[in-house]
């Protein structure tokens, strides 16, 4: 923790930027110290830029955890990528994020060099998930990293272990401009509570699918509001989209078992996250190649 006077109080915004699945999202509730982006093994989770907001006596950090960056096969992968480049020039700072198992390659690569192109903003370069390499290989990395670029610092962390988080977020925040709050305190997130909930659902559909059907995944929360005359219970009606027919049948399983378990465990999350007792009402949808129809991105929120 910085012995900055609460005098010189600090505050701005500050992106993560990586690769998919890196571990951007963990970290950046590992800072807030909650859970405001969902995360999971498989690549490309993040779809949108979600902010997560850190509270400090002498500062207050937004972090912006953004999608990977990666090379698009579908129109929601061109517009994922365009809104990452476009969050680059408009943060105070960027934490480059690559994690520590696995070797540098040509994705790490080719962001470091759109990160080389934005010059005003300092780029502090991240080594995560510290946790699943031995110190010889975090040594590596780091010396691999700071080959890639020049850096303003590079810092190993674990987001699991809680390992340099001070060490970063200190590093971040010093890089932010004198301000004051920019959010009311005590807000972990500015997210409506309905984008929140969908992508609760969408966390617990990716879990146990194949492969191939996560990012043919979206959540849309159609309704949400307390059940009338009952102030202890409130009812989510959401629907999930998937591309095919296919889909569909994996998504809800045999007898809907897959369905059931998913819209279990979500209902915990959302309950955990909205400290009530939830009622989820979630069905399953086709829309066909969603992925790549304009006119079905806008429908599930995914703008131009």
């Amino acid at each position: 923790m910085s012995d900055r006077p609460v005098s010189e109080f600090r505050a701005g915004f500050a992106a993560f930027v990586g690769r998919p699945n890196v571990g951007k999202s963990t970290l950046m509730n590992a800072l807030v110290g909650t859970k405001v982006a969902i995360t999971s093994s498989k690549p490309q989770t993040t779809r949108r830029v979600i902010r997560g907001i850190v509270h400090r006596p002498d500062a207050q950090l937004v972090i912006v955890d953004t999608p990977g960056l990666h090379r698009p096969r579908t129109l929601l992968g061109e517009r994922l990528d365009s809104l990452v480049l476009s969050t680059l020039t408009e943060v105070d700072v960027l934490g480059f994020c690559v994690p520590a198992n696995e070797p540098i390659g040509k994705g790490d690569r080719f962001i470091a060099e759109k990160l080389g192109a934005v010059k005003k903003t300092p780029v502090i370069a991240v080594v995560t998930k510290c946790d699943l390499a031995s110190r010889e290989e975090v040594a590596k990395q780091l010396l691999a990293v700071s080959q890639l670029a020049e850096f303003a610092e590079i810092v190993p962390v674990s987001a699991k272990g809680d390992d340099q988080l001070d060490v970063l977020a200190d590093l971040l925040i010093d890089r932010l401009p004198e301000s004051p709050p920019l959010y009311a305190g005590g807000e972990l997130t500015d997210e409506p509570e309905q984008v929140l909930v969908a992508e609760l659902i969408r966390e617990a559909a990716l879990e146990g699918v194949r492969d191939e059907l996560p990012h043919s995944i979206a959540v849309v929360v159609e309704e949400m509001g307390p059940r009338e005359g009952r102030d202890d219970l409130l009812d989510v009606y959401a629907f999930m989209f998937v591309e095919r027919d296919s889909q569909k049948a994996i998504v809800i399983g045999p007898g809907g078992s897959r369905l059931k378990d998913v819209g279990s465990r979500a209902r915990k999350q959302i309950e955990a996250l909205l400290g009530s007792r939830v009622y989820l009402d979630l069905r399953v949808k086709v829309a066909k190649e969603w992925q790549r129809d304009p006119k079905q991105l806008r429908r599930l929120g995914f703008y131009d």
